[in-house]
């Protein structure tokens, strides 16, 4: 009988799930919200009477599915899927991966969530198998994952692929959630962009992001990139600086790493070429040449479902 892998991503609002086969299709997907009463207690058990209910209503038993491969934010002991904190969760000191098992009697493999999502690109999505890849995703922070040689790069105790962590502005920098200041997170993020374009219109009376802004009371970073498709002098310059402190961050890790990909996803990178033109102008500049030449860099093509392939593929090899 062909197995199932569950791919399973924990997000601050909702859980996604998905039923993959062992060559990366997905065969069913759902999502069900993020209980986050009570420090997240309930999630595991949500998680597990979700995927039972599913896999009956497929006509399946639980002899159809062969592992979890979870993916949640925060700080996690790998080899014992312990959760030291999860800020957005609500989970402290919880044990995901034990708890998890307990609910559902199948074998479970817990890892970052950024680190999921790189591992879903690898697979099955613009990273096209390459076993050398550096996974940048944008969204309203900065996540990373670094793939060398097939295996996603943890550090002593998990913390490597941080890369919205790196600090950009030495000094004088806005506040992060980490508790630095200056980190590039600040600036590439989605929020990001969105407060250095704020903090720009008293300098650029003639941008239309004051209409946007006074209709609305907020700027978004795909306002700013809807203005620097036609061609805003504010838009054009938030960009620049932020493609700036994200190409050398990209250059300095790949001068490092030496990756044969570059994915860049997050809902940032929906701006396409608009995003991708001046980020390449700036890695180059900073990137030793053979390291630039060896770097393709790519969109992310596989969106929300990164991590559930992700999660699928750490059960599979968690399996084998």
């Amino acid at each position: 009988m062909s197995k199932w892998l569950v791919g399973v991503d924990v997000g601050g609002t909702t859980i996604k799930m998905a039923f993959v086969s062992t060559t990366g299709d997905i065969v069913d997907k759902w999502e069900i919200p993020t209980n986050k009463e009570d420090g997240g207690r309930f999630i595991t058990e949500e998680i597990a009477v979700s995927i039972e209910q599913k896999v009956t209503a497929l006509g399946e038993t639980k002899e159809k599915l062969q592992g979890i491969g979870i993916g949640a934010p925060g700080f996690i002991d790998m080899e014992t899927g312990f959760i030291f904190h999860a800020v957005n969760i609500g989970w402290k000191d919880f044990p995901l991966k034990e708890s998890l098992v307990e609910k559902t009697g199948l074998p479970v493999t817990v890892d970052n969530d950024a680190n999921i999502a790189a591992i879903g690109e690898m697979w099955t999505g613009a990273g096209d198998g390459a076993k050398d890849l550096l996974c940048v995703t944008l969204g309203t922070g900065v996540g990373g994952g670094i793939v060398s040689n097939g295996n996603i790069v943890h550090g002593v105790n998990g913390m490597a692929g941080e890369i919205g962590h790196i600090t950009s502005i030495v000094e004088g920098g806005a506040k992060c959630n980490c508790g630095k200041t200056g980190c590039l997170e600040t600036i590439a993020s989605a929020t990001g962009i969105a407060r250095l374009a704020k903090e720009g219109l008293p300098n650029h009376p003639d941008s239309s992001l004051h209409g946007v802004y006074e209709r609305s009371g907020q700027l978004t970073s795909k306002d700013v990139f809807d203005a620097l498709a036609q061609e805003d002098s504010l838009a054009g310059e938030v960009i620049d600086e932020m493609c700036f402190h994200l190409g050398f961050a990209i250059a300095n890790i790949a001068n490092a790493v030496n990756p044969g990909k570059i994915v860049i996803g997050g809902g940032v990178s929906k701006a396409g070429d608009l995003l991708l033109t001046p980020l390449k102008r700036e890695f180059s500049r900073f990137a030793l040449p053979r390291v630039k030449d060896g770097a393709d860099f790519a969109i992310a093509t596989l969106g929300n479902d990164a991590g559930v392939i992700g999660g699928a593929w750490l059960a599979k090899t968690n399996a084998s």
